[in-house]
C-alpha cells in the first residue's frame, strides 16, 4: 500500500457509449479534473483544456502504478475506466494499492451484465469467469454439462482458445458467442459451434459467451465435490489414492480465499483438488523431485487451477518464503521438524492433516498428537479384483491420517502477515 495520504481518486466506469452515457455528477468530476487518467481510447473521447494533465495508462501497469499514484499528490484526479470497474478493473488495484478510503468508484453497466442481457441468461443461473490476465486453462474448472458462463478476456485469439479448450474437455457441441462493443452502435453478434469455430474476425472489446453441452461417451464432466478419480492425474505412483484424499480434503475444509500448503507434493492431487474448490483459494506446492514438479504443473493446468504456485525443494528449505496458511496438507516427508514448522506457521483456526504409510511416520505423528491433540486414523481400502476366473479383495498399504485444527487466540492478536504471493524463484 502507498506510503502517505492524498486526493481522492475518483474512478469513473465508461460505457461503450462513450462519456454521453455518464451522469451530471461524473461529467462534472471529469470536468474539474487536474489529472484524467486512463487508456487511449477514453482520453480521446475529452476536449482538450488548459490545466489538466491527460496520462495514460504505463505499460506494464502494476510494477509502475506505486510510483504514478504517488505523483497525484493532492491534486483532484479522475480515472476512467471500462464499465464496473470493480469487474476485472483498475478500481480493484487501486483499492488494493492505497486503500478503499482513497477510491470512490462510480460503476457503469458492466459487461458481464450487458452481456447477460444479451443471452437472457439470470444472474443466477450464470457464472462469470474471468480470464482478464490470467490463464485460458482456468476455464476448465467451471465446466459442467448445463453451465452457463460468461467469460471476461482480451485478445484477438481468444474465443478461438476457447473452443479449443471446450473440444478438448468434451464440450466440443457447445454454444459459443462472441458479445462484441456491447453497449455501442457497433454492437455485434457472432454465434457458432465450439467443434467448429473457426479463425473468424473477433473485435476488439468483446465477450465470450458458452452453453455447456457435453458431447457424451466416456469423457465424463468432472466434480468439484472432493475425490476425483485417480486417472484424473497423471502420477508416477506418487499419488493420494481417491477415497484417503477426500478423506484428507474433508478435514483440511477449504474455505474461499484460503492459503494452503502441500507439502510433498508428489502428484498435487489434495492440493489441485483445494484450489478448485474456490477461485480465490491460493496453493503452494512444495516438492523436492523436479520430474514431479514438471507434472504437478501440468495437472494443475489440466484440471483448471494453473494459478498453483510449485517450489521446487526440500519442505524445510522452502517453507519461509511462503505466506502464512489457513491449511496445510504434508503427504510425505513429514519428520517431526516439518510438522512442527507446519503448525508454527498455521494460522489460529488452521488446519494441518498428515499421512504417513511408515512405522517411522506414524511415530512422529504419535509424538505429535502427544503434543498438540487432534485425530489419528488408520485408513485402509480394499479393492475387488480379479483372482484368476474368480474375484477378491485386494488390501492397499494403511494410511495413519493426522488431523489437527489449531486453536483460536483468545485475546487480540498481532495483525496477520501479508499474503502477498513470493516469488516463485523455480519459475
Amino acid at each position: 500500500m502507498v506510503v502517505g495520504s492524498g486526493a481522492v481518486i475518483e474512478v469513473v466506469g465508461v460505457g461503450a457509449g462513450g462519456l454521453s452515457s455518464l451522469g451530471e455528477l461524473e461529467r462534472t468530476l471529469i470536468a474539474a479534473a487536474e489529472v484524467v487518467v486512463g487508456g487511449e481510447r477514453h482520453l480521446g473521447m475529452l476536449e482538450p483544456a488548459s490545466g489538466r494533465d491527460l496520462v495514460t495508462w504505463p505499460v506494464p501497469l502494476k510494477p509502475a502504478l506505486p510510483s504514478l499514484v504517488a505523483s497525484w499528490g493532492e491534486r483532484r484526479v479522475v480515472v476512467l475506466a471500462s464499465g464496473d470497474p470493480l469487474v476485472s478493473g483498475i478500481g480493484s488495484n487501486l483499492i488494493e494499492l492505497v486503500g478503499a478510503a482513497r477510491v470512490r468508484v462510480h460503476p457503469g453497466v458492466s459487461s458481464a451484465a450487458l452481456a447477460r442481457a444479451r443471452m437472457g441468461w439470470s444472474a443466477e443461473a450464470s457464472a462469470v469467469v474471468t480470464l482478464v490476465g490470467r490463464d485460458v486453462d482456468r476455464l476448465r474448472r467451471d465446466l459442467s454439462p448445463r453451465a452457463r458462463l460468461v467469460v471476461l478476456m482480451a485478445g484477438e485469439r481468444g474465443p478461438v482458445e476457447v473452443a479449443a479448450l471446450l473440444v478438448d474437455e468434451g464440450y466440443g457441441a457447445s454454444c459459443v458467442t462472441v458479445l462484441g462493443d456491447l453497449g455501442s452502435e457497433d454492437e455485434s453478434r457472432i454465434d457458432g459451434v465450439a467443434r467448429s469455430w473457426d479463425g473468424r474476425l473477433t473485435p476488439r472489446l468483446y465477450v465470450v459467451a458458452v452453453e455447456c453441452r457435453h458431447d457424451g461417451g466416456e469423457q465424463v464432466g468432472r466434480s468439484l465435490v472432493p475425490g476425483l478419480a485417480d486417472d484424473a492425474f497423471e502420477h508416477d505412483g506418487q499419488l493420494t489414492k481417491r477415497l484417503v484424499r477426500a478423506a484428507a480434503l474433508a478435514h483440511l475444509a477449504p474455505q474461499p480465499g484460503d492459503v494452503m500448503w502441500d507439502l510433498g507434493a508428489g502428484a498435487g492431487s489434495v492440493g489441485i483438488e483445494f484450489a478448485r474448490q474456490h477461485p480465490r483459494n491460493r496453493v503452494y506446492a512444495v516438492e523436492r523431485d523436479p520430474t514431479r514438479a514438471d507434472r504437478v504443473r501440468r495437472n494443475a493446468r489440466a484440471l483448471g487451477v494453473p494459478g498453483l504456485r510449485i517450489f521446487e525443494g526440500s519442505s524445510a528449505d522452502r517453507l519461509p518464503e511462503l505466506p502464512t496458511p489457513d491449511a496445510v496438507f504434508i503427504g510425505g516427508g513429514a519428520t517431526a521438524s516439518v510438522v512442527e514448522m507446519a503448525w508454527q506457521a498455521l494460522s489460529p483456526g488452521g488446519r494441518l492433516v498428515v499421512h504417513g504409510v511408515t512405522v517411522e511416520t506414524e511415530q512422529v505423528l504419535l509424538a505429535a498428537r502427544l503434543t498438540h491433540g487432534g485425530a489419528l486414523s488408520r485408513i485402509s481400502v480394499d479393492d475387488l479384483e480379479p483372482i484368476g476366473s474368480f474375484t477378491g479383495w485386494k488390501p492397499a498399504r494403511a494410511v495413519v491420517q493426522w488431523s489437527v485444527s489449531k486453536p483460536v487466540a483468545q485475546t487480540n492478536s498481532a495483525e496477520r502477515e501479508d499474503n502477498a504471493e513470493p516469488e516463485d524463484k523455480d519459475g
